[in-house]
C-alpha cells in the first residue's frame, strides 16, 4: 500500500513538470524579463501567468529582474522560489535591495545544475538605487566545457554614467576568464545604438543585428532587454525574439536560441 501511494506521488510529481521536447544538447535557449514584481500592466498581480510564458518556449536558462521576495507589496511571497516551482527549475535569488521587510533583486531559473554563484554590487552613482550583476555557474549536460551565466539589470536614470560605469565593471569580471563560455542577459536601460551598448560589445556580442523593441509592452517602440554571447565566434544565433506578450509585465520578455561552435 505504501509502495503505491509513493508510486502514485511519483507520477504526480512528472506531470506536473513542464515537458521539455527533446533537442541537440549544443542548443541553449535562454529568456530574459523584467516581471516588474509579478504585476502587470492591468494591475493584476499573477504569478501564474508570468509562469506560463517562461515554460511557453522551454528555456534552459531564465534571467529575471525585479523580482520580489517576502515584500509586503507582494504579499510576502518569495516570488523566486515561486516561479521555481511553478516551472519546474532550479532557482538563484540575490537581493540588491532591501524593500518592504522584505529583499528585492535579480534572479535565476535553469534547469542545470549550479555549480556556484555570486552576486557582485554595481557602481552606484549619486545614492541611485542599488544594482547587482548575479554571476551563476554551471554544469551544461554532456559538455566539459562550463558555462558562466550573468543576469542583470542597469539603473535607468539619465544621464550614462551609471551605466557605462557598470558596463565597464562587467567587463572587467570577464576578461579575466579568456577561455570560458559567457552568457550575460537582462534589463541594460540602454538601447542598441547607445555609447552603453556600444561598450558591452567591446567584449560581447549581441544575438541580434537588428532592434528588437520590449517596452512599453503593450506597445513596444525600444530595446533596453538584451542577450549576449562571449567569447566572439564561439555562439551562433539561431534565433532571437521577442515573446508576444503584453500584459503580464510592463516589458515584453526577449527569447534567444544559442548553438555552441
Amino acid at each position: 500500500m505504501r509502495r503505491s501511494v509513493l508510486l502514485l506521488t511519483i507520477l504526480v510529481a512528472l506531470n506536473m513538470t513542464p515537458s521539455v521536447p527533446a533537442r541537440d544538447p549544443a542548443h541553449v535557449r535562454i529568456l530574459s524579463w523584467n516581471i516588474h514584481h509579478g504585476e502587470g500592466t492591468d494591475g493584476q498581480l499573477e504569478l501564474e501567468r508570468i509562469a506560463r510564458v517562461i515554460t511557453s518556449v522551454h528555456p534552459d536558462i531564465v534571467a529575471l529582474q525585479e523580482v520580489d521576495r517576502n515584500c509586503t507589496r507582494t504579499g510576502h511571497t518569495d516570488q523566486s522560489e515561486e516561479l521555481a516551482r511553478l516551472t519546474g527549475l532550479k532557482v538563484v535569488f540575490e537581493k540588491n535591495i532591501d524593500l518592504q521587510g522584505g529583499e528585492y533583486g535579480n534572479a535565476v531559473l535553469t534547469r542545470w545544475p549550479v555549480v556556484r554563484h555570486q552576486n557582485h554590487y554595481l557602481p552606484n552613482r549619486d545614492s541611485g538605487e542599488q544594482r547587482g550583476a548575479l554571476l551563476v555557474e554551471l554544469a551544461v549536460p554532456h559538455s566539459q566545457e562550463g558555462l558562466t551565466f550573468i543576469a542583470t539589470h542597469l539603473d535607468h536614470r539619465k544621464p550614462d554614467e551609471e551605466r557605462l560605469a557598470s558596463a565597464e565593471f562587467i567587463n572587467a569580471l570577464v576578461l579575466p576568464d579568456t577561455g570560458r563560455t559567457f552568457l550575460l542577459a537582462g534589463d541594460l536601460n540602454a538601447t542598441p545604438d547607445s555609447p552603453v551598448l556600444t561598450k558591452f560589445l567591446d567584449e560581447w556580442t549581441n544575438t541580434t543585428e537588428k532592434s528588437r523593441p520590449t517596452i512599453p509592452s503593450d506597445n513596444p517602440s525600444r530595446q533596453i532587454d538584451f542577450i549576449l554571447t562571449r567569447p566572439a565566434g564561439h555562439w551562433k544565433t539561431v534565433e532571437c525574439r521577442v515573446l508576444d506578450e503584453a500584459v503580464a509585465s510592463d516589458h515584453r520578455p526577449i527569447f534567444a536560441e544559442l548553438v555552441r561552435e
